[in-house]
């Protein structure tokens, strides 16, 4: 039978490589954590210039075409004219919802003689019939 010394010395060496193994555990996590949050902050740091990026690409475009609209160089001139189209659009459209704004549908219509309900009508999709 084993003595309380033999037993206190190999509990003793059991606990010390235990606590051996947790300190290197710990490291190691530090470690890791360390890593994980450098990749994150760096991460974030690519993302914020890549954002950055965006802006300024924005606001380049939006400043050449206030300045070379009228006369921009052959290369852009195609995507200038689209964006002369697209704000012209803009403006009649929202000249449009303004007069809408300004106006009900009981103002403008008799509704005794009215032919928006037949307009609805028109504009109804069939509906579709289930199939037998």
């Amino acid at each position: 039978m084993a003595n309380y010394d033999d037993i206190r010395k190999k509990a003793k060496e059991v606990v010390d490589t235990i606590a051996d193994a947790s300190v290197e555990a710990y490291k190691l996590a530090e470690e890791k954590a360390r890593v994980l949050a450098k990749k994150a902050k760096l991460n974030a740091g690519i993302a914020n210039d890549r954002a950055l990026i965006r802006r300024l690409k924005v606001e380049i475009g939006g400043t050449y075409y206030k300045l070379f609209k009228d006369s921009p160089d052959e290369a852009l001139k195609l995507h200038c004219d689209d964006i002369t189209v697209a704000l012209e659009r803009i403006a009649a459209r929202q000249r449009e919802l303004e007069e809408l704004r300004n106006v009900t549908a009981f103002d403008e219509c008799d509704l005794e003689n009215c032919d928006c309900a037949e307009e609805a009508e028109e504009e109804k999709p069939e509906e579709e019939k289930p199939e037998e």
